[in-house]
């Protein structure tokens, strides 16, 4: 089944909302087996499954090949699971992939008709991206990452709120099952609206936006310095 989904994929991105949802639901599966999936090698060292590193790959750049917000959405919560560790991966391998893939970010940002919280949303991934994804310096590459040992670990959860307007995230025991709870449901980021999105009903659990919207004017000057800010690095 995963071949058929994985060979169907350019038809699948172009597809309508419910095939680009079931699509998107068997990209962050391969995400999650790529992450969890440990393989011993011949010497005991523990590996990942090269297969799926070159898998998604080509996920991503079906993607990027129709960029509509879902599919840009899609892009960027794989790239926040997996994107340390196949940068890492590829690194190790001499491969300029992660270059390549911030690039066409970039130039989708530009070109594409996206919705301009779907830009904002890639231009933070450029960003987290900018500073080693988030990791502590000192983390080694081949080092899991832990609560114990990265202080980042929980950087990139999202903030939860309870109804009494009390923050909580993934790093507070008291909260790990309700958490856990949230992050299930099926819809973590819906399409943005207006005025944010409110996951809930009244008194109950909801998921805070953490990036306001901006003023379009300070938006279109954020974007074009993040890209600047990107390109003299690279320089």
């Amino acid at each position: 089944r995963c071949r058929t989904e994985y060979e169907n994929r350019d038809e699948a991105t172009k597809g309508d909302e419910t095939t680009r949802k079931q699509f998107h639901a068997f990209v962050l599966f391969l995400a999650e087996l790529y992450l969890n999936l440990e393989i011993k090698g011949s010497k005991g060292q523990v590996t990942r499954a090269e297969i799926l590193q070159e898998g998604l790959r080509e996920l991503l750049n079906a993607l990027f090949s129709n960029p509509v917000d879902s599919n840009l959405m899609c892009a960027v919560k794989l790239l926040k699971l997996t994107g340390s560790v196949l940068e890492d991966a590829w690194k190790e391998k001499g491969k300029n992939d992660m270059e390549e893939i911030i690039q066409r970010i970039e130039n989708v940002v530009l070109d594409a008709n996206c919705s301009r919280d779907v830009k904002h949303m890639l231009l933070k991934l450029v960003e987290l991206r900018s500073s080693n994804w988030g990791r502590v310096h000192g983390t080694t590459p081949h080092t899991e990452a832990t609560p114990e040992n990265d202080p980042n670990y929980f950087m990139n959860e999202p903030t939860f709120y309870t109804s009494d307007g009390v923050p909580f995230t993934a790093a507070d025991p008291d909260y790990q099952e309700k958490y856990q709870e949230l992050l299930e449901r099926e819809d973590l980021f819906p399409y943005y609206e207006e005025n944010g999105a409110d996951l809930s009903g009244p008194g109950e659990l909801y998921f805070d936006e953490i990036d306001d919207e901006m003023d379009p004017e300070i938006e279109e000057a954020y974007e074009k310095f993040c890209l600047e800010s990107e390109h003299t690095r690279k320089q």
